[in-house]
């Protein structure tokens, strides 16, 4: 084969790679968009904007509403609700399992069959397959959380032993979606040191097999995020929710 012929192939196979990268940006970023944030604005409107779907401390709220509204009135008790739920509850909550379908759902990962553990997937680094539980981020976990992390690899761990599958404790990991290493909380360095926690850029390189996928899919979000169309629903959200609660029996309102 001559040097030119292998000069093209290579060059073929650097676009080709390209060319894949680019589209599963792409994708990712839709799916972002479609799954994560227009699911936010619709459970938004839907269903956090009814006052059935709150448990109330009527003591709380009335505090509440003063320090946001200086007044203990409908739109400040909507706006003690609704903020918190809108603005940390409901997306965080959805998130790591809306990543995790993803993954599942792009053929990147299969759903795990052993307990425990949220995906598998081959390894485009090392070519191994990994066993992976998946967190949102670097200060996800509580001290609490960490012991039972570490019996559950374990158990995993022996289960793999007795059943004489081909795994090591490098094989089961954290993977933690955004940060990096610097960021990770001492709960998730004193697991590192039985089981690796694959944090940001390094995971998704291992999931997609491309080394900068994270860091140019951090600025495709950006991009899209700032030209999203969010319809003001936040605001539609608690002005629905204040008109229900100033027609509600649980508050009288001078």
């Amino acid at each position: 084969m001559c040097k030119d012929t292998v000069i093209c192939r290579l060059i073929l196979k650097d676009y080709i790679c390209y060319m894949y990268e680019n589209q599963l940006l792409e994708i990712v970023t839709i799916y972002f968009k479609e799954k994560i944030f227009e699911n936010h604005k619709i459970n938004s409107l839907k269903t956090h904007s009814k006052l059935k779907s709150y448990k109330i401390n009527p003591i709380l709220v009335k505090y509440l509403s003063k320090i946001l509204e200086d007044d203990f009135s409908p739109i400040g008790i909507a706006k003690a609700l609704y903020y918190p739920r809108i603005l940390g509850t409901s997306i965080n909550t959805s998130f790591g399992t809306r990543i995790q379908n993803m993954f599942v759902e792009l053929n990147l990962a299969e759903g795990s069959l052993i307990k425990g553990m949220d995906i598998e997937f081959i390894d485009k680094i090392d070519g191994r397959k990994k066993w992976c539980q998946l967190k949102s981020g670097p200060n996800t976990i509580n001290s609490e959380d960490v012991n039972p992390l570490i019996r559950k690899f374990t158990t995993v761990t022996n289960l793999a032993r007795t059943n004489a599958m081909n795994l090591n404790n490098s094989d089961l990991i954290l993977g933690v979606l955004y940060g990096n290493e610097a960021q990770l909380s001492q709960h998730y360095k004193k697991i590192d040191q039985q089981f690796p926690v694959i944090i940001g850029k390094e995971f998704w390189h291992r999931i997609t097999g491309f080394s900068e996928f994270y860091d140019k899919l951090v600025l495709n979000l950006d991009e899209m995020i700032l030209n999203l169309d969010t319809e003001d629903f936040f605001k539609k959200g608690y002005m629905a929710l204040a008109k229900e609660i100033e027609s509600s029996d649980l508050f009288k309102f001078e």
